[in-house]
Parts: structure tokens; sequence; C-alpha cells
């Protein structure tokens, strides 16, 4: 039992890392044009328009990346591509990079204290209420769920390399004044 167990694990992961190299091998603009065609329908200024709101409504100095399947365009868990149950199908998981926004996680929202926090989404939209507004927003701009999780540049980078969980940055951290 073991045995398959593994097998299956690394089955997985062997194809999480092919998705990984596939993505690695795009340039940001190809990954943005994917972002676009997948979430948005094709529509730039859509797209744009997700971008301004998300940059307008966080603290100064957050960055934004993207990641999961508009990234790679296949779920982790089945391979599916993006939308394989319909349009509005799949999510959009937002990362926000910094340490300023991470203060609007309530104590008990954490997987790391103070470097990773639990998702801010549907069923869960209390754990980040000043941003929840922003979520719903940007769910109607998007016409699709989005889920916003907070983390630091650490263990963002931790996870692409370690975990082989591609990303797309979307809004470049800066430091907070």
């Amino acid at each position: 039992m073991a045995t398959v167990q593994a097998n299956t694990l690394n089955e997985g992961l062997d194809k999480n890392m092919a998705k990984s190299r596939e993505v690695k091998d795009l340039s940001n603009e190809q990954i943005e044009e994917r972002i676009t065609r997948l979430a948005f329908d094709g529509d730039a200024l859509r797209y744009r328009e997700f971008c301004a709101r998300l940059k307008s409504g966080l603290p100064e100095g957050t960055g934004v990346a993207l990641r999961g399947s508009v990234v790679t365009n296949k779920r982790w868990e089945d391979g599916q591509p993006f939308d394989a149950e319909g349009r509005g199908s799949s999510d959009l998981d937002v990362t926000l990079i910094g340490d300023k926004v991470m203060e609007y996680w309530n104590e008990d929202a954490f997987y790391i204290p103070g470097l990773h926090t639990k998702p801010l989404c549907d069923g869960d939209p209390l754990i980040a209420p000043a941003l929840n507004p922003l979520r719903q927003e940007l769910q109607k701009l998007a016409e699709r769920p989005v889920n916003f999780q907070a983390t630091s540049n650490f263990i963002l980078y931790s996870r692409d390399v370690l975990f082989d969980e591609p990303y797309c940055t979307i809004i470049e951290a800066q430091k907070a004044p």
C-alpha cells in the first residue's frame, strides 16, 4: 500500500514539475496573455482594470502574484484545464506579498505566523474582513471566484523552487514607507 501511495505521489510531482517547466519556458508577457485569455475571456482591458483595482485597494507597497491553474492551465488536483467545468468554474488564486498586507488577517488566520496566511475566500470571509469587499469587487469584475492569500517573498519563492508551484507577478512588491 505504501508503495502505491508513494508512486501516486511521485507521479503527481512529476506532472507538476512538467507544468512548472512549461511555465518557466514562457515569458512574463506570454503568461499574462494566458491569464487574460483564460480568466478574462481575452479582454485585456478587463484584466488591466483588475490589476489597477488591486493596486489601488491594497496597502502601499503590496506585491501581487497570480498562482494556480490560471498560470499553468492545469488544475493541481487532477490536471484538468482551467475552467474545465465551464466558464467561471475555476478561481483566481491571488497572492498578496508584504508585511503590511498581512496585518489585515486575524491573528489566528495564519499557517505560518507572520509569513503565510490562510486564504480569504467565500468559505472564510471573516479572516481578513477589511479586504473582503475588495475581493468581492474583483470577483464581479473577473466573473469568477477570487481568493486572497498573503505571504512573504521568501515563502512565495520557496513554493516555486521547492514545490514547483509557478506564479506570475502582476504587481511588484515595494518597500512600504
